[in-house]
């Protein structure tokens, strides 16, 4: 016991000394935080429409101001011209136009009914789903309210729908994005420190001195390890903190859930971080295979983009990726009041993950030296 908790006296030096790695472990993860829960987003606030109005009637200004009176859109430009407007979709001056041919209120006196058209860049598909879902909306909001100028009354639907969102009510990004970029920085802080732990001692020559030395191999690894499972669980803590100050998170579920598999989340990204250091030569080195890795589960994790959405070998894939697991803990805890019976799956996946990463890891040290 007195070995370790020197080990753990001297890593805590190391870590509390080296001007690098205080930046990274306290100072990224609060910049990432901030920056990433605002711009890691799929919301769309500025699309910037050109309207070809050809009409000129007061129908076509009505529907014009819809668009003007939206939170939603930018008019960059008015034009008679669709060439002209063509012009500024294809020099990336406007995300998309709203064409209103000549006669456009006339149709809709005469025929109770008027044609439209819509030119939608989409070389990103998701935002221009986005774009004509925003739109459509406001053209259907402004045909209920041509109903109710015409008939004096709006006029009742056969089947009435009203929509109730679940655990993100106001549909915030933020809500959902959060719970995830926490995952995202108490990966980097176990993976990326922990990769260059081991390495690092075999850079300064100080790795032979310890192999000869009475120290077993768990104690060796315990004190090198368990400093960074420490700061991580710190950053977690910090993290919550701050999520709930600044971004007004919810925590529906219990804290104690939270730590409980984070402390085995850690770990097992702690055994990958030292399986990484031990078949490493060099920091660098180190760094990028822990940046493959990394880069790797985070891009097929969920925390962009839907696993559901995802090919389905991708979905299998997601079996033997940890920081899958852990988003959707975090998220059903926080949003959904899940608890231990809710996670069973992913805490007993985390724990077989931890065993096998860390037995593999130190397996591999024990050959190695």
């Amino acid at each position: 016991m007195r070995i370790i908790l020197y080990l753990l006296q001297k890593e805590f030096t190391q870590i509390f000394r080296n001007k690098t790695m205080l930046p990274i472990i306290f100072v990224m993860p609060l910049v990432q935080l901030l920056v990433l829960s605002f711009a890691a987003t799929f919301e769309m606030k500025n699309i910037k429409i050109n309207i070809t109005d050809n009409d000129h009637s007061s129908t076509s200004r009505a529907l014009i101001g819809k668009f003007q009176g939206s939170a939603f859109y930018t008019i960059v430009n008015y034009s008679d011209a669709y060439k002209v407007a063509e012009k500024d979709l294809k020099t990336n001056k406007a995300d998309m136009i709203l064409q209103l041919p000549s006669g456009f209120e006339r149709q809709l006196l005469k025929e109770n009914k008027a044609k439209l058209q819509i030119t939608i860049n989409a070389i990103n598909g998701s935002a221009a789903g986005l774009m004509n879902a925003y739109t459509f909306s406001i053209i259907k909001d402004f045909n209920r309210n041509l109903i109710i100028e015409t008939y004096g009354t709006e006029m009742e639907m056969p089947i009435q729908s009203s929509t109730l969102y679940w655990f993100n009510p106001e549909l915030n990004y933020k809500t959902y994005m959060v719970p995830g970029i926490l995952v995202l920085l108490i990966t980097i802080i176990a993976m990326f420190v922990s990769s260059m732990n081991i390495v690092r001692e075999k850079e300064i020559g100080t790795i032979e001195q310890i192999n000869v030395t009475p120290i077993h191999k768990y104690q060796f690894i315990a004190g090198k390890l368990f400093p960074f499972w420490i700061i991580a669980m710190f950053e977690l803590a910090f993290g919550l903190l701050m999520a709930k100050i600044i971004f007004s998170l919810p925590i529906l579920g219990n804290l104690g859930v939270i730590f409980s598999v984070a402390s085995i989340y850690i770990l097992a990204v702690l055994g990958i971080g030292l399986f990484v250091s031990t078949i490493s030569n060099t920091q660098q080195q180190a760094m990028f295979i822990a940046w493959f890795f990394m880069l790797v589960f985070i891009m097929m994790s969920g925390l962009f983009t839907p696993v559901e959405s995802m090919p389905q070998w991708a979905q299998q894939f997601n079996i033997i990726n940890p920081v899958a697991y852990f988003i959707k803990v975090m998220r059903m805890v926080l949003l959904k009041g899940s608890g231990f019976a809710d996670i069973l799956i992913q805490i007993v996946s985390l724990f077989i993950y931890a065993i096998l990463a860390l037995s593999l890891a130190v397996g591999l040290y024990r050959k190695k030296n």
